[in-house]
């Protein structure tokens, strides 16, 4: 009678977490920036249909980078269960924190229980109310094991996240307008050697100064204004918004 195969626990999980992190490195990255009037998702996506940002809820956005089909699966389930919480009790009690921690639990199941752990990470956010100062807005990274952070000012997700964040905590400002906070945010996903272009990105806003739903899509010629660099001091003024 043969022996089972066995392998120990930590090595176990040990060869999983660098399987997700080989599938999720394969990918191009994303970040989310608390600017002076929202939040701004920024990713490298040259693709128009296949969106990695898109609106959950009314304040409340998701972004996800690594296989596209998983975390798609994520952003319908998410939707699902902020639909289900804001029927069920009302629309003030669907908020980032509890969504997140739910997310938590879905990707935490998968990474211990099944053999092949979802190759994602996600960002899920949410912007504080329209006469806040943006000490409300929220941003929780949750990798691929299910682990949560809690981030301040801006989240990078994605294969080169540890240069890009360098490069955006080098940059960063408090109250960025947010012409201000994409070209920096476009930078710093670029990296020394490249330039990213319009085509390139795909972006949105969570707008604090909206009553209701927040998420807006910048596209085309308003993409392109906001990427182009502000005017010299003698010029006619900055190009953002």
């Amino acid at each position: 009678m043969s022996m089972p195969f066995y392998v120990a626990p930590e090595q176990m999980m040990k060869d999983k977490a660098d399987y997700a992190r080989k599938g999720i490195a394969r990918g191009r990255s994303l970040m989310g920036v608390v600017y002076r009037d929202g939040i701004l998702l920024a990713a490298e996506n040259p693709s128009r249909t296949l969106h990695k940002i898109s609106e959950i809820y009314d304040r409340i956005a998701f972004a996800g980078v690594g296989k596209f089909n998983e975390f798609d699966q994520l952003r319908v389930g998410g939707v699902r269960h902020a639909d289900v919480k804001g029927y069920e009790y009302s629309r003030e009690d669907v908020d980032a924190r509890s969504l997140a921690n739910a997310y938590a639990q879905w990707l935490g199941q998968v990474f211990t229980r099944e053999i092949k752990p979802m190759e994602v990470e996600i960002l899920v956010a949410e912007v504080g109310p329209r006469d806040g100062d943006g000490g409300k807005d929220q941003l929780y990274h949750i990798d691929f094991s299910g682990t949560i952070y809690d981030e301040d000012h801006f989240a990078v997700l994605g294969g080169e996240a540890d240069a890009i964040h360098d490069r955006m905590k080098e940059a960063y400002a408090p109250g960025w307008s947010l012409g201000d906070a994409l070209r920096t945010s476009a930078r710093a996903l670029a990296g020394p050697d490249r330039t990213l272009h319009p085509e390139d990105l795909e972006v949105a806003v969570l707008e604090r100064t909206t009553d209701r739903r927040a998420f807006r899509r910048i596209v085309d010629d308003d993409l392109a204004a906001l990427l182009e660099p502000p005017a010299s001091p003698d010029g006619v003024g900055e190009a953002d918004g």
